[in-house]
């Protein structure tokens, strides 16, 4: 007799977001690592996160903290107009919706400032995080050729995007 066993679903993992602070700059700067042939240095995101009008977020695993960041974004804001310069999640994080999340909390930031526009870039050989920013509204309104450096030292365009805000 065969015997049935009952479904078992993996353990939801639940994530919180929380302000990026310079404290958060040598965890940041690790996770960057991973996926941009050339990575900034934990001085570059000091430098950045000191400024008035650079802010971002962090995702962790809520209970998990201390194993560092599964995400993180950074952006600008200046004459009314929001600029994502970076973000990244974890390989071991991605498809869990944790980019539409750190995306969502610069949304609301830049809304509550009123800001008219985010702009940002992205590799346009980059298919998941293209699909995401469509999702999210943004437009494309212009290229760049050869712009980023691949791992294997060719190059890539970059898609530049827009979203209005008002």
């Amino acid at each position: 007799m065969m015997m049935r066993l009952p479904f078992m679903r993996p353990k939801r993992r639940d994530f919180s977001i929380a302000r990026l602070t310079v404290k958060d700059t040598p965890a940041i700067a690790t996770l960057h690592r991973e996926d941009f042939v050339r990575p900034w240095t934990d001085d570059e995101f000091t430098a950045l996160l000191s400024q008035d009008t650079v802010f971002g977020f962090t995702v962790l695993e809520t209970g998990r903290a201390s194993a560092g960041p599964a995400g993180f974004v950074l952006a600008r804001l200046a004459a009314g107009e929001g600029e994502i310069l970076t973000i990244a999640v974890a390989r071991a994080h991605r498809r869990q919706g944790l980019g539409w999340q750190l995306m969502d909390a610069v949304l609301r930031e830049l809304h509550s400032e009123r800001a008219e526009a985010l702009f940002l870039e992205v590799d346009e050989s980059n298919v998941p995080a293209v699909h995401l920013y469509r999702r999210l509204g943004f437009q494309e309104v212009g290229r760049r050729p050869a712009y980023y450096q691949t791992a294997d030292k060719g190059r890539s365009g970059a898609l530049v995007m827009r979203r209005d805000l008002r």
